[in-house]
C-alpha cells in the first residue's frame, strides 16, 4: 500500500528480457537505501518487488500481465521513474490510499499554464472514467492528485510547483501515456451500492430470548 507522495525519480539502468518479463535495473539512491529485497516499490503507480538491492540501485521484474496493462511496457534506458517504498504503520498519509494497482493507461490530451502552473487534461479508459469525482483523488503515474473538472472521460489536475520540481508530470506532452489508478474507496462504495451480494450482507438475526432460555442458562431464578 502507497499514499501516492513520490520519493524521489529514479531512472532506469537496464532493461533486460526474462521469462516472466523485464527486468528493470534502477538508479535510486534515496530508496534504495532504505529497501531489503522482497520489499514493495512503486514504479511510475505500478507495485513491483525489489529482487535485488545494491549501491543505491534496485532490480525488480514486471511481469507480462504488468507489461500489458501499464505505460511499463514500454520503459526504456535513461527513462525517469516515480519510486515510492511501502507506507509503514504510524506513517503520515499524505496524499490518499493507493494500491499500485493501475486500472487503465490514459492519454494526456492537453496542457495549458494555470497561473504558471501545468494544467494537465487527461483522457481516461472507461475502467477509470466511471470513477472521476471533481475534488476526488486519482493516481496518476502513481502521483496522488486532486481532480479540478470532469468533462466526460477526462479530467483535469493542476500540479503545484512542489510536483512539478519532485516529478517527471511537468515534462509531459499531450499523447503520453500515464499509469492512471482510481480511488480504492470509490470502488468499494460501487460495490455496496451495486448490492450484488445483498445476502451476504444481510444482518443476522438477533436471538430470540425467552424467560425460559434466560433461566436454562442461570441469568433467572426459579421466579423470575
Amino acid at each position: 500500500m502507497f499514499t501516492g507522495i513520490v520519493e524521489e525519480c529514479g531512472v532506469i539502468r537496464t532493461v533486460s528480457q526474462r521469462p516472466q518479463g523485464l527486468e528493470l535495473r534502477l538508479a535510486a539512491p534515496l530508496t534504495g537505501a532504505d529497501l531489503r529485497t522482497g520489499d514493495s516499490l512503486a514504479v511510475d503507480g505500478v507495485c513491483l518487488t525489489a529482487e535485488t538491492v545494491s549501491a543505491g540501485e534496485v532490480t525488480v521484474v514486471a511481469a507480462a500481465e504488468t507489461l500489458a496493462v501499464t505505460t511499463l511496457g514500454s520503459a526504456a534506458a535513461g527513462r525517469r521513474v516515480h519510486l515510492e517504498r511501502a507506507l509503514r504503520v504510524g506513517d503520515r498519509l499524505g496524499g490518499h490510499i493507493v494500491q499500485g494497482h493501475v486500472d487503465g493507461i490514459g492519454r494526456l490530451a492537453r496542457r495549458t499554464d494555470e497561473g504558471g502552473s501545468p494544467l494537465l487534461e487527461i483522457e481516461a479508459p472507461p475502467a477509470v472514467a466511471r470513477y472521476l469525482i471533481v475534488k476526488g483523488s486519482i493516481a496518476v503515474d502513481g502521483v496522488s492528485l486532486t481532480i479540478n473538472r470532469v468533462a466526460g472521460a477526462r479530467f483535469e489536475v493542476l500540479l503545484v510547483p512542489h510536483t512539478v520540481a519532485v516529478t517527471h508530470l511537468g515534462d509531459v506532452r499531450p499523447g503520453d501515456a500515464l499509469n492512471l489508478e482510481a480511488d480504492l474507496l470509490a470502488k468499494y462504495v460501487e460495490k455496496l451500492l451495486a448490492g450484488t451480494d445483498s445476502a451476504a450482507r444481510a444482518p443476522t438475526p438477533a436471538p430470540t430470548l425467552t424467560l425460559e432460555k434466560l433461566r436454562a442458562h442461570g441469568y433467572l431464578g426459579e421466579k423470575g
